[in-house]
């Protein structure tokens, strides 16, 4: 016979064998903590699994997913805003272009710079909004009275720090009117083989005095340089914005992730799978202290920081994907002072690999401000890896151990974590993380060679110490 279950209750039920589950329930999302329903890659509330239909029925988990799993389409979305599909799968994700990360190296001059927004990728397709993912945004009529029958991309975009509220609405299938605080905001036309300062002047015509009442022209300014780029980048994000976006100025539309499109920030972000709730103490006790999260090369970590007292009494559930900010990560991986950001309902991860354990690194405090990431003379964190080349030297002493010469580098492993030094003029770059990772590269100016040298072959002794070889 089958059972209900409210909003906020959890049942355990058998699994196959002597495993256990646990189904829960948070407004519309109905969880299992089964493999089965945490690596599905649709949006967590339009999954489910044998353990649901069988507790709930297979009737009620028909009406509420499909037979096959999403929803089967609802009416139109008039102008009321009634009667609207909720998110859709499709077989496909968008062609959209993606970017890769600055490498401080790299002059920004004659880039054009925009805000990173903190909303929701939405490609148009000339009918409707797609996800990264190829689900299908269900989103108002007229809402979207006005775009072109042409592709455009953009972003589902609610304000600086609403990133939550917007995905709430967006993937709600009964919204209405809320889909008013949401703008389209454009940044390219995908279609278009122009180069983009032309595509940038047709889409801002579209989006002319009749235009789309709810679209709008993401604005782009040209990079005078460093100073430029590190200003504007210290002014968004005292705004509350994410980062800045560089794009390279006559560059073409291309498919995939692509240099002639940067993000710049000051933190990183990354996404995360929720695999546990740590209880929380003092003014917290008795809800959500922590999200236990887990990478997908199976470091976990706890994310304590950002989360609202809502989120502490209802909080995302195992098996949902989160992103979170962050400020570097440990020699070990783990992420520095992260901070929570939200569920991603167009994100998927891969099954986690062996666990990892938090190294003492871990933190849930919050981050610290900092600008290193746009900083030529100072210790820089990215996430771009620094090259070798097949001519790089290195000497070694009596001991068998490396030394960094003067343009060469010295790579160290320990266990499934590597590390290597590599001098470069005035500077040092050192890189570290899981083995076949591209890892994670800090750059240090010295001011001159000897110290960089110097300086490098410190950091080279003290990873010996560690058993690094």
């Amino acid at each position: 016979m089958a059972s209900t279950l409210d909003d906020g209750d959890e049942v355990e039920v058998q699994g196959s064998g002597s495993a256990r589950y646990t189904l829960s329930r948070q407004g519309r999302v109905y969880a299992c903590t089964c493999p089965a329903w945490r690596n599905q890659g649709k949006v967590i509330d339009l999954r489910t699994c044998k353990h649901l239909r069988a507790y709930l029925g297979a009737e009620v988990e028909d009406a509420r997913v499909g037979p096959s799993g999403p929803r089967p389409a609802a009416g139109g979305g008039g102008g009321g805003g009634g009667g609207r599909k909720p998110a859709q799968a499709k077989e496909t994700a968008p062609p959209i272009l993606l970017a890769h990360k600055w490498d401080v190296d790299m002059a920004p001059d004659g880039w054009w710079m925009s805000e990173t927004l903190d909303g929701v990728r939405a490609y148009w397709d000339g009918e409707s909004f797609i996800s990264r993912l190829g689900n299908r945004f269900a989103a108002p009529a007229w809402f979207t009275r006005g775009l072109p029958e042409h592709p455009l991309d953009g972003e589902l975009w609610m304000g600086r720090k609403l990133f939550q509220r917007a995905v709430s609405v967006i993937r709600s299938g009964d919204a209405g009117k809320e889909w008013k605080q949401i703008l389209y905001v454009v940044f390219d036309q995908p279609a278009s083989k122009s180069p983009f300062e032309a595509r940038m002047d047709e889409v801002r015509a579209l989006m002319g005095k009749r235009g789309p009442e709810f679209a709008r022209w993401h604005e782009h300014v040209r990079c005078d340089g460093f100073d430029h780029l590190r200003g504007e980048l210290a002014r968004i994000e005292a705004l509350g914005g994410e980062g800045l976006m560089l794009r390279r100025a006559g560059s073409k539309y291309e498919i995939g992730r692509s240099s002639s499109l940067l993000k710049v920030k000051t933190f990183h972000d990354a996404e995360a799978r929720v695999v546990g709730h740590a209880p929380g103490s003092g003014k917290h006790k008795g809800r959500v202290g922590a999200l236990e999260a887990q990478l997908p090369d199976g470091t976990r970590f706890n994310v304590g920081t950002g989360l609202s007292d809502d989120e502490r009494e209802n909080p995302p559930p195992v098996g949902s994907v989160i992103t979170f900010r962050y400020q570097e990560l440990s020699e070990d991986g783990v992420p520095r002072f992260p901070s929570y950001v939200g569920v991603r309902i167009d994100a998927v991860l891969p099954p986690p690999g062996p666990k990892k354990q938090p190294s003492r690194s871990t933190s849930t405090s919050t981050p610290r401000s900092t600008s290193r990431s746009t900083s030529r003379s100072t210790s820089t964190t990215t996430s771009t890896t620094t090259s070798t080349t097949t001519s790089t030297t290195t000497s070694t002493t009596a001991s068998g151990s490396s030394t960094v010469t003067a343009t060469g580098a010295v790579e160290m492993t320990l266990g499934g974590k590597f590390w290597r030094v590599e001098v470069k003029g005035t500077k040092y770059y050192v890189t570290f993380g899981a083995k076949g990772s591209k890892g994670q590269t800090r750059l240090t100016e010295c001011g001159s060679e000897a110290k960089a040298r110097s300086e490098a072959e410190k950091k080279a002794a003290g990873k010996r110490k560690e058993g690094y070889r």
